[in-house]
């Protein structure tokens, strides 16, 4: 299916504490995000299946897919849009082959081979990260930076020039541009929107930061 990278919040169960997936979901998509994907590293798989589908119908309407973190078979029992993939998880083939052509299927970039990897296969997007420091998610890999974003961006460029490439890690509204001149697509963001006093603001701020960022740089 046709999608935009431009904002890709993710819901995240750690995000449970200051208000519900779904309703955040929906927020999202309602002011300016372009792909929503859930994420959830420890619940189980009834528990992710009941979320997802109750996420897919908050966005119903919207136009705005939703993929799920890491998930190939919760992704195909709710009915989601695609699948977001890290090195550790299905390979992308084997998840295009389940969950068919039409899927988003979204790979992580940390590395020089997972970008080689990423260039090859049946792709809809990478993206390349943490390209900060963050306090969303545990990582014991160092931020690539900036220079690094660059050089992995340019081995997929190499390998798959049409592959849309977003980026992702400590990404606030103060680091948008400096990513998309780096040849970023987009940005993908978790506390920054969902963890902003206002976080239906917040996304705004983000699309109209991107926006501007894209048209401004050439590409």
């Amino acid at each position: 299916m046709r999608f935009d990278f431009r904002l890709n919040p993710i819901v995240d169960a750690g995000l449970s504490d200051i208000g519900d997936l779904v309703d955040l979901a929906a927020i999202a998509a309602r002011n300016g995000a372009t792909l929503i994907q859930y994420r959830d590293k420890n619940g189980s798989t009834r528990q992710m299946i009941a979320m997802a589908k109750s996420i897919k119908a908050a966005l119903d309407g919207t136009g705005v897919p939703l993929v799920i973190n890491d998930r190939v078979d919760v992704a195909l029992a709710s009915g989601a849009d695609g699948v977001h993939l890290g090195a550790d998880d299905m390979d992308a083939g084997t998840a295009r082959r389940l969950l068919g052509p039409d899927a988003i299927i979204g790979l992580t970039v940390k590395t020089r081979a997972d970008a080689e990897r990423a260039g090859r296969a049946q792709a809809s997007y990478a993206c390349i990260g943490g390209v900060f420091e963050t306090l969303s998610k545990q990582n014991p890999d160092p931020p690539v930076g900036l220079d690094g974003f660059r050089d992995l961006r340019e081995r997929l460029r190499q390998l798959d020039p049409t592959l849309p490439v977003g980026a992702i890690a400590g990404i606030g509204l103060e680091q948008v541009r400096s990513v998309i001149d780096a040849r970023a697509d987009g940005v993908t963001v978790i506390s920054a929107i969902f963890r902003a006093p206002d976080p239906a603001d917040a996304c705004r701020s983000f699309r109209r930061r991107v926006d501007d960022a894209l048209s401004e740089v050439k590409r």
